[in-house]
């Protein structure tokens, strides 16, 4: 993003028991609340860390296809294999993650799933004796606390439930929390504390994420109080700013309501948004004029909207003498790949995405959750699109995690320095 536009572009093994249990496993370094000791350890750092929290790691314990999965993250990372391979599923972890972090409950953030919460549990996991089977997900956030892991394991069947979840950091856990009565709808959560009582107990909903809600109940009056909010206010604002972006062609060449300015992840009023950002930016909407001019049959010279009655717009290209082309008629392909060179060139503000109100916008990382990335795209435009991405990525502002199944998505993006996941065929 351009620094003379008026708006920032800103936030881009062992074998498992067959049901879930009801604590996720976490590190071995990482201690458990001591009850006796009340020191407050100081985080060791060898690096500079990152001022933006990003989302360095992705964790599927037992995920859907996924069994002991570790995924490094990058600023640009690409899933790539073969269909069936875990591609999607993958995505579809982190935005679970995510939507938990927004403040979901474990049923709104399981509703886009295909099955619901049944369905992500891996196939082949048995129910123990009570018939409880379920699934764990966790990430790792590193940022100006430090590294800090979230692991969660959830119930999904007979009942649907958190039923432990881990928060560790500075080399201590500073949350744990477990099921101790099943007739309850509650969980037992336990938090860093490090003051005249090294930790804190309360009970915790068990169909929401416990670290998102720290920050209402932790005082933050000691040091060990201050790491734990440190550390649940890193995993949060990594994790709330992430948008699924998934265009459908079919509803992009609909028109949109004028006042309907903020993209959705179907990019449906794509129309809207573009009459909004061609006057808000003109550096930003050049580049994206540009971009649909190396992705789109024929020459481009400009991406503007036409009104019609009650008040809807549709857009169109302008091409040369003043001809213009409607986005309707445009392919599958070409729609595709503007909506996503829209949301790369145009950051948070203009998109459906649960910002961190109380940090900074230059302090937010915006997290593109693509899947089929090069999906209806020729190999121009995902060599393109791919390459766009790497650029906008690299400033910091916007990480995208896409899944691709052409080579030449994978090529563009391996010389691009991205980081590519081969899940294989």
């Amino acid at each position: 993003m351009d620094a003379s536009c008026a708006r920032p572009a800103a936030g881009p093994p062992s074998q498992l028991p067959q049901q879930v249990s009801q604590s996720p496993q976490v590190p071995q370094q990482a201690s458990r609340p001591s009850e006796r000791a009340s020191h407050t350890p100081q985080p060791q750092q060898t690096a500079p860390l990152p001022k933006r929290p990003e989302v360095t790691e992705l964790r599927l314990s037992a995920f859907k296809s996924h069994r002991n999965a570790v995924f490094p993250l990058g600023p640009l990372t690409l899933f790539r294999g073969g269909s069936g391979s875990g591609k999607s599923n993958a995505l579809q972890g982190y935005e679970v993650l995510a939507r938990l972090a927004g403040g979901d409950t474990l049923e709104e953030a399981l509703a886009p799933v295909a099955g619901g919460p049944s369905a992500c549990v891996p196939q082949q996991a048995r129910p123990d004796a009570q018939g409880r089977r379920g699934f764990r997900i966790g990430c790792t956030v590193t940022g100006p606390a430090g590294p800090v892991r979230l692991d969660v394991a959830v119930q999904a069947e007979p009942v649907l439930r958190v039923v432990g979840e881990r928060l560790t950091g500075f080399g201590e856990t500073l949350l744990s929390t477990a099921l101790r009565d099943p007739g309850l709808r509650t969980v037992e959560a336990v938090w860093h504390t490090a003051g005249a009582v090294p930790v804190t107990r309360a009970p915790l909903p068990d169909d929401r994420l416990g670290t998102s809600l720290l920050p209402l109940r932790v005082a933050g009056k000691t040091a060990g109080q201050r790491m734990v909010l440190d550390a649940a206010e890193q995993v949060v604002v990594a994790l709330r700013s992430v948008f699924p972006c998934d265009p459908r062609p079919e509803l992009m060449r609909m028109p949109a309501a004028a006042r309907d300015g903020m993209l959705r992840g179907a990019c449906d009023n794509v129309a809207a948004v573009l009459g909004r950002t061609r006057h808000e930016c003109a550096i930003r909407h050049g580049l994206l004029v540009t971009a649909a001019g190396a992705g789109c049959r024929g020459p481009v010279e400009g991406l503007t909207v036409e009104e019609l009655d009650g008040g809807f717009l549709r857009a169109v290209l302008a091409r040369k003498a003043g001809a213009t082309t409607p986005l309707e008629r445009l392919a599958d392909g070409e729609l595709r790949y503007l909506a996503h060179c829209l949301v790369l060139l145009t950051g948070p503000g203009v998109l459906a995405v649960d910002q961190a109100a109380e940090v900074l916008p230059a302090l937010q990382t915006l997290t593109v959750l693509a899947d089929g990335l090069d999906r209806c795209l020729d190999e121009r435009q995902a060599r393109e699109l791919v390459g766009l991405a790497a650029r906008m990525c690299e400033r910091g502002h916007i990480r995208l995690v896409g899944t691709v199944r052409g080579a030449v998505a994978e090529e563009a993006a391996r010389a691009a320095g991205a980081s590519v996941v081969d899940l294989g065929t």
